[in-house]
């Protein structure tokens, strides 16, 4: 097991140089200036390059960046608010993200995984139907449009719930809900598709022939089999909700992760950006982790392959 762990740390560090070096060069090919503007003078605007250390060469900028990264864990300062640092925004505004990520996470995974289940059992039966047009809707609806026909359906015509901000109870039931669709809908396909793949397996005869139960073949035998290929897609899944995302945080005024994403590439916020990138890629590769020990827990298969190669 611990050669596995050391294996997987040492990939997860070669995957956060690469992307911090990626990154940071693309960004370099961003058009714009983020010190522009009309009571900037050239004289101010060299100082401030100075004073960030954006005067020197880029290969120094590098060298520097990745060793306050790597080394002293600091993402340096915020361009667009002075004298704040990265690490302060993300320390600040990540609280809002995951509370908003575990919300629409539960709400996807219960109903998502419960719409599955509930259309491969009654196949070709109205339930069935209801589920595929859920899922035909969750998928190909964009996030946004789901936000805004909420905010005007509940907010504004039928002033049920409030349009933004993110203080009550209340005020978290629509980006929650809007958050969650998409990732509902992903679940409920694939759940369904690897319910119907098991039914006909050999140990689901088995387990009827014994006698079992309809509802215990299906708990014991077919979800808990079924779920392996849905651990696939639920890392990634899980660390995009949780980190927040763009779109819902900026039509929800909430003063998470995506929404402050979205304003550094805005404001052409280098370090900001860089520092929101990595953390994203960081928590990705958490998750990813976290999967591959969930497939051990769930099929003692693959704990049992990973026993023979290291574990």
């Amino acid at each position: 097991m611990l050669r596995y762990v050391l294996n997987r740390a040492l990939i997860a560090i070669a995957t956060m140089l690469v992307l911090a070096t990626a990154t940071f060069f693309l960004l370099q090919l961003v058009p714009g200036d983020p010190f522009a503007g009309p009571r900037i003078t050239p004289e101010v605007k060299e100082k401030l390059r100075a004073h960030y250390g954006l005067d020197k060469p880029l290969w120094q900028q590098y060298i520097v960046y990745m060793t306050n990264i790597f080394v002293r864990g600091d993402f340096g300062y915020s361009l667009a608010k002075r004298g704040v640092q990265v690490n302060t925004i993300i320390r600040d505004a990540f609280p809002y993200s995951l509370d908003l990520g575990i919300r629409a996470m539960i709400v996807s995974v219960v109903f998502g995984i419960f719409f599955g289940v509930v259309a491969a059992i009654n196949r070709g039966k109205p339930m069935d139907y209801f589920t595929v047009i859920l899922v035909l809707i969750g998928i190909s609806v964009p996030s946004f449009v789901v936000a805004a026909f909420l905010q005007y359906f509940l907010g504004v015509y039928l002033k049920l719930l409030p349009v933004a901000r993110y203080d009550t109870f209340r005020h978290t039931l629509m980006p929650s809900f809007a958050l969650s669709l998409g990732t509902m809908a992903t679940l409920a396909r694939y759940m369904r598709a690897s319910m119907l793949e098991v039914l006909n397996a050999d140990f689901i005869k088995t387990a009827k022939a014994k006698g079992l139960r309809k509802h215990q073949v299906i708990i014991r035998h077919q979800v808990r089999n079924a779920l392996l290929p849905i651990l696939t897609i639920l890392g990634p899944a899980i660390a995009s909700v949780l980190t927040g995302s763009f779109i819902i945080e900026s039509a929800f005024a909430i003063p998470g992760l995506g929404r402050h994403y979205v304003q550094s590439m805005q404001n052409l916020d280098y370090p900001l950006v860089l520092g929101l990138t990595l953390f994203f890629g960081f928590f990705l590769i958490v998750m990813n982790f976290i999967v591959d020990f969930a497939y051990g827990i769930i099929d003692p298969r693959v704990r049992h392959a990973r026993d023979g190669k290291g574990w």
